[in-house]
């Protein structure tokens, strides 16, 4: 039991070492409560990107705008019970919490109860990408994601 212990504070502190990125609460974009939740059974195995075909965002105040914007849609266009996707990541240099790190995603039938589903706020339709400072934050996200244990170590990508 006291080897157990110990094995649990050096991966909580060898989370600590490495960081978690900063993300934007749900309370901070003032994001409307979830008809429902779904908990995520983890460590899930896929990452699936996405972006929200929109045009990129590059202020805080543009991005949750687009991230609330979003919501509406989805819950009152699509019927779903919130946000589609798990985490949006901004062109402003931040991630935004959608339905977090313990609720199932619900845009990809059939996977949504295996990943993770981040979407970057933007298009890939018009051959723009994003950029370095928001694919940095992905794979922050994403070791953040492994540190936690919601994600296995040997996921796979998919987009």
């Amino acid at each position: 039991m006291l080897l157990l212990t110990r094995v649990v504070w050096l991966l909580v502190l060898c989370a600590m070492a490495l960081g978690c990125p900063r993300i934007i609460s749900r309370k901070v974009w003032s994001a409307r409560p979830p008809k429902s939740r779904v908990l995520l059974r983890t460590p899930v195995s896929y990452v699936i990107f996405h972006h929200t075909r929109q045009k990129w965002c590059y202020s805080a105040f543009t991005c949750i705008q687009k991230v609330k914007t979003i919501q509406n849609y989805h819950m009152d266009k699509r019927g779903l019970a919130d946000i589609s996707y798990n985490f949006l990541i901004g062109e402003d240099g931040r991630i935004y919490e959608g339905r977090g790190w313990r609720t199932r995603g619900a845009h990809i039938k059939g996977f949504n109860y295996e990943s993770l589903e981040l979407a970057f706020l933007g298009t890939f339709s018009t051959g723009t990408k994003p950029s370095a400072v928001a694919l940095n934050l992905s794979k922050k996200l994403i070791q953040c994601a492994i540190s936690k244990g919601i994600l296995s170590p040997n996921y796979v990508v998919m987009y």
